[in-house]
């Protein structure tokens, strides 16, 4: 290939599912911009709850610097094209290696968020991992996102794991592609914003609260189209007809604590599926993981939603690659803002990227086309950063030359 053809072929790069794309990015061209337009169209309460971390955000703050930190050193010299970003994750070929990441109760953030995520990730071909405390269900997300869907479980520890065991039961009817136990929330943390906001250990709309929902329209006419936040998956495990308040408190009761390794062994053992254990920060866990058979290790410091003092995810990934990588596929969350921050997960040996607190932003912002939308950004953002450094394949971005100052490095003891 020539340089023209490949300067003409960087020029026309794709720009995703959206045919409105270009419009859009002209006001929307980042997911910062969506950040700063979600609150315009969400109640206050509800963008601190989506948008918040642990304490007083520290946390986020660190996962966003760690990414900045980390610099790259772009080769010249090989003819560029456009790279293309398809990936094969657990044996399903996705467009691109990007995800979005398990939410717990994103629909509080923008009624029926659930929904609007899958369908977007169905079209764009990229995975969905529905959190098992989200706002649909199991089943409805397996009608709308059958060849994407993730699922990911907390701890349902009553009963010797019946209502867990039932879960995996449930996927495997809905096809789910691959499943996620969440091993890193021990135990349940405050935060600060999300409680100044007015939300509680119980949801129960104050006036001020009912005001913020009052002067958003748009937010109302989702609820009047979606319905009411609830938790669908695990509804049906309470009594029938259970206010949402009652849900809360039966999944309080019934979930909760970190999943010990004999644990993690028990589900392997159910599940036949492709297994990911999510929160993983340690080589030795993930190396702990993989001797039992699971497939993947989510690294993830769960967004800096449970406590400020954690690592940044990116920081401790090369160390976890380096430990598990030839055995496991590696995946990574917690700071991702950008097809530029997915660049760096895959140049530091990630598989793929997943965020969260972004496709929120999105759908705040802008709807339905929300999510659809921040995929396309993403996707661009990635091809666009993977030519500029000279990579002309995923793979290729794993031979760049990093400095990575944050980086962690495991002492066998540690």
């Amino acid at each position: 290939m020539d340089d023209l053809t490949a300067k003409k072929e960087l020029e026309q790069m794709p720009s995703g599912i959206n045919p409105n794309f270009e419009s859009l990015h002209k006001v929307f061209p980042s997911s910062a911009y969506l950040r700063a337009h979600a609150p315009k169209n969400v109640p206050r309460f509800s963008f601190e709850y989506g948008d918040t971390g642990a304490g007083a955000d520290v946390g986020i703050q660190h996962n966003w610097a760690a990414f900045d930190a980390i610099k790259v050193v772009p080769r010249y010299g090989a003819i560029t094209t456009v790279p293309p970003t398809e990936v094969e994750l657990f044996g399903t070929r996705y467009a691109a290696p990007i995800g979005i990441a398990p939410m717990g109760g994103p629909s509080l953030v923008w009624p029926g968020a659930d929904l609007i995520m899958a369908k977007a990730a169905q079209r764009a071909r990229v995975p969905y991992t529905l959190g098992v405390a989200g706002g649909a269900s199991i089943e409805e997300v397996a009608k709308v996102a059958p060849d994407v869907f993730w699922l990911q479980l907390y701890r349902f520890y009553q009963n010797d794991h019946a209502i867990g065991f039932d879960l995996i039961k449930r996927a495997t009817a809905a096809g789910v592609k691959a499943l996620a136990l969440t091993i890193d929330v021990p135990v349940r943390t405050t935060r600060t914003r999300e409680s100044y906001a007015g939300l509680g250990r119980e949801f129960q709309p104050n006036l001020r609260m009912m005001y913020e929902m009052a002067i958003r329209p748009k937010w109302l006419l989702a609820l009047l189209r979606n319905g009411y936040p609830r938790f669908a998956t695990i509804r049906q495990y309470t009594r029938a007809g259970a206010s949402t308040n009652e849900v809360i408190g039966f999944a309080r009761k019934n979930m909760g604590g970190v999943f010990s390794w004999e644990e993690v062994a028990r589900y392997r053992d159910r599940w036949k599926g492709p297994m990911l254990v999510k929160g993983i920060l340690h080589p030795a866990d993930a190396e702990k993981a993989v001797s039992l058979g699971i497939e993947g290790v989510w690294v993830s410091n769960h967004g800096g939603r449970q406590i400020e003092a954690l690592t940044p995810s990116i920081d401790v990934l090369p160390a976890i690659v380096s430990a598990v990588g030839q055995k496991a596929t590696v995946v990574l969350d917690s700071g991702i803002r950008s097809g530029q921050d997915v660049m760096r997960a895959l140049a530091l040996g990630a598989k793929a990227a997943f965020a969260g607190k972004s496709f929120l932003w999105a759908v705040g912002a802008l709807g339905d086309a929300g999510p659809g939308h921040l995929i396309d950004l993403y996707i661009d953002e990635l091809r666009s950063s993977l030519g500029q450094i000279g990579a002309r394949s995923l793979d290729e971005a794993r031979d760049a030359v990093i400095r990575h100052p944050g980086a962690w490095r495991f002492d066998r003891n540690d």
